[in-house]
């Protein structure tokens, strides 16, 4: 399949949940080309219309919702159908099902998620914390972390961090670099956050940086995409969680997701452990 496909993603809320099904469904499909096109918060008839206008315009157009007010679904439907776009609502059928199972009428209310509740404030708490504590800042209060991450350049450190601080976990990570100590609160046997070592293939880790250093236009010294000075950083950091008897995760080829699940995992194990 050579075909690219123009996918209009439309939520009625801020399309967070939307954008996390198209991924687990995109990645069901190896050779599916796209181009995401995002619509948050769309609650009007005429938000629909501008919509369904561009994507008119566009090459083999795909429409995905989460609308949860019945009549503005409707409208969506009716104007695809019309224009003969493929559309798919991705909750309607659950809520109808659910409303049946439970024997209880649906509330339809947009972000009905999102409740300003304690759970909600702790994770912007987390979030600021994790923001503000990202690529080895603020290590003056390394112990006000629930999670600690170590690990060299390229390691997937900081997108597992804000990942880790939207469920709610103040995440702290340190980038370990050649030639530099790591915080010396670290070293206390009595330090209590949950530490844990992250570390991926050097020949990976290698394809990764240089990648980067092209995109970003980097002029970095040799030895940051050399294959045996990264051997080298690689060997030393697993010699260093070693050491302070740290959990270590493989992040060679495990997406931001993957790594997050296993890095909870060791951090729910820690606290049981006291």
């Amino acid at each position: 399949m050579n075909e690219k496909y123009n996918v209009y993603l439309i939520s009625d809320s801020t399309g967070e949940t939307l954008d996390r099904i198209f991924l687990s469904l995109q990645s069901q499909f190896q050779n599916f080309k796209y181009e995401k096109k995002e619509f948050f918060f769309v609650r009007t008839e005429q938000q629909v219309d501008k919509i369904i206008k561009e994507g008119i315009k566009g090459e083999n157009p795909i429409i995905l919702y989460t609308i949860v007010e019945t009549k503005l679904a409707k409208y969506l439907a009716k104007k695809s159908e019309q224009t003969n776009i493929p559309c798919f609502g991705v909750l309607g059928n659950l809520i109808l099902a659910f409303s049946k199972l439970l024997n209880q009428k649906a509330i339809h209310k947009p972000s009905a998620q999102h409740v300003l509740d304690d759970d909600y404030y702790k994770r912007i708490e987390a979030i600021q914390f994790t923001m503000s504590h990202d690529d080895g800042k603020k290590t003056e209060d390394l112990s006000k972390s629930d999670i600690i991450l170590l690990g060299v350049s390229r390691t997937s450190k900081t997108p597992t961090s804000i990942y880790l601080a939207n469920r709610g976990y103040k995440t702290t990570n340190i980038p370990l670099v050649p030639n530099q100590d790591i915080p010396i609160d670290l070293k206390n046997k009595d330090f209590k956050s949950c530490v844990i070592g992250l570390f991926a293939d050097p020949s990976r880790l290698s394809d990764i940086r240089r990648n980067r250093v092209v995109l970003m236009q980097e002029s970095r010294s040799t030895n940051y995409t050399d294959i045996s000075s990264i051997k080298k950083e690689v060997e030393d950091s697993k010699n260093l969680f070693k050491k302070y008897n740290w959990p270590t995760i493989d992040v060679t080829r495990k997406s931001v997701e993957e790594t997050a699940a296993s890095v909870i995992k060791i951090y729910e194990i820690y606290k049981k452990n006291g």
